[in-house]
């Protein structure tokens, strides 16, 4: 990939389409975990890929490439959920049934499974931004403490602060404890 993001920095236009097939799944994913839509996640990366071609000559390779994309993509996000809540609507129900499509024997196991992996994505799509945000960049992306404090312009100990508070509420919707009633997001 470091050859690739050199010759892409040189000015090779089919390195830098190498580079996009290699990481597009991966963008995509975390602008969808980012935006919790389909066609915002699809601009965002768009919209990121753009960015970065643009900004290839400012790459310095202090981080991984795809540490540096995945910052362009989340701040593609951020603008894009931004824009989306100051022009809020009501979504209308999505009737499809989500369907895991791995081959085990157990069609009870393989239900309960995709019923908490919708919990837990109903859950992240319903916290805030500014809390989805930390908990996808550290839990999903793996970036540590000080990328995300950095991609997002706060402290390190704000950074662990949103995580912490981002991790709670999704236990406590998810996993309630006994007694405790479990808690719109």
């Amino acid at each position: 990939m470091d050859d690739l993001v050199q010759w892409a920095v040189a000015g090779e236009r089919d390195a830098f389409d190498e580079i996009v097939r290699r990481t597009h799944r991966d963008a995509y994913g975390l602008a969808l975990r980012l935006t919790s839509d389909e066609e915002d996640a699809r601009d965002v990366v768009q919209d990121a890929y753009l960015r970065a071609y643009r900004s290839l000559d400012r790459f310095r390779g202090d981080a991984r490439f795809s540490t540096w994309l995945y910052r362009i993509v989340a701040n593609c996000a951020a603008t894009t959920t931004g824009k989306r809540r100051r022009h809020r609507h009501d979504e209308l129900p999505d009737e499809a049934l989500m369907v895991d499509a791995r081959p085990e024997n157990d069609p009870a196991a393989q239900a309960a499974v995709g019923d908490l992996r919708q919990q837990v994505d109903d859950a992240i799509r319903e916290l805030p931004p500014r809390l989805r945000s930390v908990v996808v960049l550290r839990d999903v992306y793996d970036l540590p403490h000080d990328a995300i404090a950095e991609e997002l312009g706060i402290s390190v100990s704000a950074a662990k602060v949103r995580l912490h508070r981002a991790r709670r509420r999704l236990r406590e919707r998810v996993f309630p404890l006994p007694g405790e009633a479990r808690h719109a997001i």
